[in-house]
């Protein structure tokens, strides 16, 4: 289904509003009592759907193949998870200044997730970068990252992370890893019908983080946690948030250009590597920080409406960089059609 129109013009994602939509109604709906349980229970099976999805629709020989570009993909890798973390690790001197010692904990936690696959698919198309490079770095990030993610939080984290234990380790692994280990298993099974019904799954992919959401916002309101956070304390979460992309997006850049990639390899490992999976992120922080998991998501949503809105604004940059560079016989008539559905698609993705 194509947005309409005058949503496709807006700088907001369709999809944050339904997700704050969602805080709202845990504001004035939170899941009490007997209801708990129940939303508890839900969201553990939201959770195991969708790594199990994931599992399933990941082709194996298309990330096998994907491995021969294995410097672009060790770039991104080492963006998302060791730059990115040492980044989250740095803004630990904003507190108590700039942020709560809980929000920290959520920054810090945004910066242990994967990259997004979606989104940095479609501004790399837009961009006319390598969208075949994008599509590996994506699945490779979101692949490691159902491991490395909670391993990084039990050693950056701590107690702060809700007492990581090697029980609860094992715990979180299996609920995530099994999962999409299972979807991998049953995948020459279910892709056909994943395939077929690849809209309707899109709308249970969305669901189900919706009601992870509401699971956890709900608790967080039965426990008294919003109290905790003040506007103040929310512009400088903005402020920080604004910082670590920026710093992300500018060492993704140059340092591709220092490393010798070509134009279209630096515009993958640019959208690739400074962007994190608010998809993947999300049920990771529902199993890794249980009555904690509201604040620990705050960050992460905000900065996936401020990364859709810097690299949409980025990716058109790059596409007009493109069309001025290129010669007559590249940009004729016949040509120019082409670039027409990856427009449409980055407004699906994002």
């Amino acid at each position: 289904m194509r947005r309409p129109a005058f949503l496709s013009r807006l700088p907001v994602d369709p999809y944050i509003c339904a997700l704050l939509g969602t805080v709202a109604l845990a504001a004035v709906l939170p899941a009490r009592g007997a209801a708990a349980p129940v939303a508890d229970g839900a969201s553990t099976g939201a959770v195991a759907l969708l790594f199990f999805l994931y599992g399933a629709r990941l082709s194996t020989r298309e990330a096998m193949d994907g491995m021969r570009h294995w410097r672009l993909h060790l770039t991104v890798l080492a963006c998302t998870f060791a730059i990115f973390p040492l980044l989250g690790l740095a803004t630990r001197g904003l507190v108590p200044y700039l942020l709560s010692p809980q929000l920290h904990t959520g920054l810090l936690f945004l910066c242990l997730v994967p990259s997004t696959i979606q989104s940095s698919i479609a501004f790399t198309s837009i961009a006319r970068g390598n969208v075949a490079a994008a599509v590996c770095a994506g699945s490779f990030s979101s692949i490691i990252g159902i491991v490395i993610t909670p391993l990084l939080a039990a050693l950056v984290l701590g107690n702060s992370g809700g007492g990581l234990s090697l029980d609860s380790l094992v715990s979180i692994l299996l609920q995530l890893l099994a999962p999409f280990a299972a979807g991998q298993l049953l995948r020459r099974w279910v892709a056909g019908f994943l395939v077929r019904h690849k809209k309707v799954l899109g709308y249970v992919d969305r669901g189900s983080i919706l009601l992870v959401v509401y699971a956890a916002f709900s608790e967080g309101m039965v426990r008294g946690i919003w109290h905790q956070v003040t506007v103040w304390r929310l512009l400088g979460l903005l402020v920080a948030e604004a910082l670590v992309l920026a710093v992300m997006l500018t060492l993704t850049t140059f340092g591709a250009r220092k490393l010798g990639f070509n134009r279209e390899d630096r515009i993958a490992i640019t959208f690739s590597g400074s962007k994190k999976s608010l998809a993947a992120g999300l049920p990771m922080a529902t199993v890794l920080f249980g009555a904690q998991a509201s604040l620990a998501v705050l960050p992460l949503m905000l900065f996936h409406q401020m990364q859709l809105m810097v690299c949409a604004v980025l990716a058109k940059r790059y596409a007009r960089q493109a069309d001025a560079s290129a010669s007559p016989s590249e940009t004729d008539p016949e040509a120019t059609p082409a670039a027409e559905p990856s427009g449409e698609r980055a407004d699906a993705a994002a």
